[in-house]
């Protein structure tokens, strides 16, 4: 069967390239998208989905948006499971930051500028959000189109979601966007920041080639 997969906000397929995949499977990435000027939620979840084949049985892996990107996708094109990496299953595991986004509005009013590279190259707390040990850190994130990132981070403040029974969630013991004491994962990655599926890689695809079978 194919395995779809979408990475983490900003991020391209660098911080998941060292999973390794049941071999029976094929993996199939899906790139984030641009989104277009004031598009809904759902208008950006269809199109993320087009790219998946129904005629066949299919898998769906997300890492942290991209975890939220494909619970989103399983309700209109149903996979026969979904796995998400150091990501939150409802809103009711967001963190306490997330929350308090989504309580004072503050992502929609931040300049779509903010989000530029420079910025985020600059704030060393950028880094140390992900996993303060890891120099790696800004080699991951690589879509870092403003007004993609503005519109993400909004829509992950705004999140409303309700906990599916055929999500498979793994999550690291130590990653501060979505803290483990908020979830009940299916797995834990002990040792694990925001980047398990980078540094962790090997627990990881133990894992993986466990699930998908």
């Amino acid at each position: 069967m194919k395995i779809y997969v979408i990475s983490g906000l900003g991020a391209d397929f660098k911080v998941l390239e060292r999973l390794q995949f049941p071999k029976e499977h094929e993996v199939v990435f899906i790139d984030w998208l641009i989104p277009e000027n004031e598009e809904s939620f759902n208008s950006y979840v269809e199109r993320m989905a087009e790219k998946i084949d129904t005629s066949e049985p299919f898998y769906l892996l997300g890492y942290s948006f991209g975890g939220i990107m494909v619970q989103e996708i399983n309700l209109i094109k149903a996979a026969e499971k979904v796995v998400i990496l150091g990501s939150i299953k409802s809103d009711k595991e967001k963190s306490r930051l997330i929350k308090m986004g989504e309580m004072t509005k503050i992502p929609k009013y931040i300049p779509v500028n903010f989000f530029n590279l420079k910025n985020f190259e600059k704030y060393s707390v950028f880094r140390n959000f992900f996993d303060p040990k890891n120099p790696k850190v800004n080699q991951y994130f690589r879509v870092t189109d403003p007004y993609y990132l503005k519109w993400s981070v909004q829509r992950i403040s705004e999140w409303k979601f309700e906990q599916k029974n055929n999500i498979i969630q793994i999550m690291g013991d130590r990653d501060i966007v979505f803290p483990l004491k908020n979830s009940k994962p299916d797995y834990i990655i002990k040792g694990g920041t925001h980047l398990f599926p980078a540094t962790k890689h090997k627990e990881v695809s133990l894992l993986l080639n466990k699930i998908f079978i």
